[in-house]
């Protein structure tokens, strides 16, 4: 069913822009009913997972390296599922208010709904290798989305960015896979999670890095944040679909499905605590330097992943469960949010805080919409956004490091609740300014459905958190490594939790109350530091560009000879490296058998070779090199290989006849290269030589089983029926490959035959 359900997804995906032209752009929002079906589907899943069963299935797809098309529905994928389809829906409707008259609907209705495809193979894989096939699909399609406007070149350029971090990212990822895969034996995750050698191999501190770099490049942890913020060059449809439910999330749900794997690695329980607060805090403070409404909510959704990349790495039964809730309740107040933003853009034609007041009058909807989600990032109640920052600071007074992390998190809460009233107050009060667009008017409804629906769970979750927390958020939480089964309340008393978040309110009311002096503050900082992330990884990616310029110059210079130079050296040197690493087997030469033929035949070889090297004549060279090809044919039968001397005097005539047919018509020979040329060659060649020589002085002492001329000497008469071994091999054993050596004499002969006649004709012609 699962299996069957992603190709039906793909294959309607890859239809959508046939869809389009049938609709037309006009009823584009019809294919709102896609996302919304699968939504159905999965939530008629809620019952039966929420009764802690598990809908799995196994195809056999690659068995020789362990692969195999496995899906599982559970607890902690429904939940993903849900967002995925269901924020999607809303989506599909909200882009054909945004962008019904965009020349390119077609297109961006076919990535979106790949992306939101890849995103449900990625949530539903239960083996890794399959969970990262959709990994990297999820990647390249969201650097098609944030590129979607490819006339911009901000917008190829953020691409491009998120492109590269992700991708390493994912790669880097795979090669943690398999290391993990290799060692517990199998690649399923299911199976993962009660596999011992899994965590007690001496290689998991290197596992625990790789898929540590995979998960935080995808859901931008620092210091890998810095593509989030840039990829809002995205439309808005993106934006808020890829922070709200789909690309950053990647990455959280990663670290959540593998928490069990990982239980009790302190390395991985650090890293994530660490990385996570680091990101919380730094994130909501930078949102402060930008007024541009999707920067801050990109920050804003850098903090918050941050919390959750913590959260996850405290790992204690109340913290995954409360991860799970601030996940959830995000999903809800971000995509708000940021369709907001985009409805304020679309009416206004602008997005900066300065410019934009007092839209509250001709914006009434999206003003409700704005305040109620805004509210929820805040953590006021009774939003679910309230519970989910409750039980995130609990987790903290519970941890390892209570003050340090409870004091990061109010700050940081703060800061983020701040940011929220930027979006969802600032611009609907005050005096109504000047924009772009003078005749400012509400959003069409399909771009207000969205925001009004997912406010309006908010809100509704928050006053009943059981429709929720039995049936998802704990059975999500417990397929994460939670054993907590205390329901979640909107309300629990006065505490040390209600505390801290009453402080980080007041943190975020005191910074608005004051806010032209914060952003004052924060515009001087920023005029202090030049440093960005983003602009060292622009630098980076310069220099490297460079030098791949330069090695190309001087690797990749169009020279045939250089590049067979290069590959031959390296091929050698690690070739020589392995045979003086082989001292177990020894050279051995035996001058026993040597005679005086054989040397004075060894010194017309050499004297030959020098010849043709030095000679400036090519009959010269041309007889030299006929020396040397009988010669080899002398050292063939002096061996006892008559059928190798009998084919080389043969295919050495034929050459010098064609030679000797042309040779005339050639210019006369002419030195072009440098003395430190010819004795760069010379030096290469010899090194050639030399480790061939050595090889084969090691091959001869090398013997792993019977000689093969044993073999051939045994089972040529019983098999073939001759006593003449070498014509058994010839004849019956390679008789296709005598086949092709004859072929090629006689095309020599042939080719031989007609320069010949040619010449004569010529010459009776005179």
């Amino acid at each position: 069913m699962l299996t069957l359900l992603i190709i039906v997804t793909f294959f309607i995906s890859v239809l959508m822009p046939y869809i389009i032209r049938i609709l037309s752009k006009k009823y584009s929002w019809v294919t709102a009913l896609f996302p919304a079906s699968l939504f159905v589907f999965f939530l008629s899943k809620v019952p039966e997972v929420s009764k802690s069963n598990i809908i799995y299935e196994s195809f056999s797809w690659y068995p020789t390296l362990g692969v195999d098309l496995q899906f599982k529905l559970d607890g902690l994928s429904l939940l993903l599922s849900l967002l995925i389809t269901g924020i999607g829906t809303l989506i599909f409707i909200y882009a054909h208010g945004y962008l019904g008259k965009h020349e390119l609907l077609d297109r961006f209705y076919l990535l979106i709904s790949v992306f939101m495809t890849a995103m449900l193979g990625l949530v539903l894989s239960d083996n890794l290798l399959l969970l990262f096939v959709f990994w990297e699909i999820t990647t390249i399609t969201s650097y098609l989305l944030v590129g979607f406007n490819h006339n911009s070149e901000t917008a190829r350029k953020s691409a491009l960015q998120a492109l590269i971090v992700t991708g390493i990212g994912g790669l880097i990822m795979l090669a943690g896979f398999l290391v993990l895969g290799s060692i517990a034996g199998t690649f399923t995750i299911s199976e993962l999670n009660f596999t011992e050698e899994s965590v007690n191999s001496s290689l998991m501190s290197v596992i625990t890095f790789l898929i540590i770099a995979g998960c935080f490049t995808k859901s931008a942890q620092f210091p890998f944040h810095f593509w989030l913020p840039n990829a809002m060059a995205a439309p808005t449809p993106v934006s808020a679909y890829l922070h709200s439910a789909t690309m950053v999330k990647a990455g959280i749900y990663l670290m959540y499905r593998l928490n069990p794997v990982f239980e009790g690695n302190i390395m991985w329980a650090n890293s994530l605590v660490f990385a996570g607060a680091i990101t919380m805090l730094f994130a909501a403070g930078s949102g402060l330097f930008y007024r541009d409404l999707k920067k801050i909510l990109a920050y804003s959704t850098l903090s918050v992943l941050g919390m959750l990349t913590m959260l996850a790495g405290i790992g204690t039964d109340l913290s995954i469960k409360a991860g799970m809730a601030v996940l959830l309740a995000h999903a809800l107040y971000k995509a708000t949010l940021f369709m907001v933003a985009g409805s304020i853009d679309h009416e206004t034609g602008t997005r900066d805080t300065l410019v934009l007041g007092g839209l509250r009058k001709v914006m009434t909807w999206t003003f409700a919409a704005a305040l109620l989600a805004g509210l929820s990032q805040a953590g006021l109640p009774p939003f679910y956004g309230f519970i989910g920052k409750e039980y995130l600071l609990k987790s903290n007074l519970y941890s390892d490091l209570p003050v340090v992390l409870s004091t990061l998190t109010v700050t940081a809460g703060g800061l983020v609740a701040l940011l929220a009233f930027s979006v969802c107050i600032h611009p609907f009060f005050g005096e109504f300014k000047k924009t772009p667009k003078e005749h400012v008017h509400e959003a069409p409804f399909s771009m207000l459905a969205g925001p009004i629906i997912l406010s309006g769970c908010g809100i509704i979750f928050g006053l009943m958190p059981f429709l929720v927390d039995s049936h998802l958020i704990e059975k999500a939480a417990f397929h994460a490594g939670s054993m907590y089964r205390k329901p979640f309340k909107l309300w629990e008393g006065f505490n040390t939790a209600l505390l801290l978040s009453l402080v980080s309110i007041a943190v975020a009311v005191t910074g608005y109350k004051f806010r032209q002096k914060v952003w004052q503050f924060a515009d001087r900082m920023a005029a202090k530091s030049s440093f960005r992330f983003d602009l060292l990884f622009t630098a980076g990616l310069n220099t490297f560009i460079k030098f791949c310029k330069w090695q190309t110059k001087i690797v990749q210079n169009g020279s045939l000879k250089m590049y067979m130079v290069i590959s031959i050296t390296g091929f050698l040197l690690i070739l020589s490296v392995t045979l003086f690493n082989l001292e177990s087997i020894p050279y051995e030469v035996d001058f026993k058998n040597v005679g005086l033929a054989e040397v004075l035949l060894f010194l017309v070889l050499i004297a030959a070779a020098v010849l043709a090297i030095f000679s400036n004549s090519l009959m010269s060279s041309l007889v030299a090199m006929g020396i040397i090809g009988f010669g080899l044919a002398v050292i063939y039968t002096l061996y006892g290989a008559p059928d190798l001397a009998i084919t080389q005097i043969m295919v050495e005539t034929l050459t010098a006849v064609m030679f000797m047919a042309v040779i005339y018509k050639l210019p006369p020979l002419k030195r072009y290269g440098s003395r430190r040329t010819t004795l760069t060659d010379f030096t290469f060649s010899l090194f050639c030589g030399l480790i061939v020589t050595l090889l084969i002085l090691k091959a001869q002492a090398l013997q792993i089983s019977t000689p093969v001329s044993e073999t051939m000497g045994n089972i040529s008469y019983s098999e073939a029926k001759g006593k003449n071994v070498v014509n058994v091999i010839l004849v019956d054993f390679r008789a296709l490959d005598t086949l092709g050596e004859i072929t090629v004499l006689l095309t020599a002969a042939l080719g031989a035959g007609i320069l010949l006649r040619n010449v004569r004709n010529r010459k009776a012609a005179k």
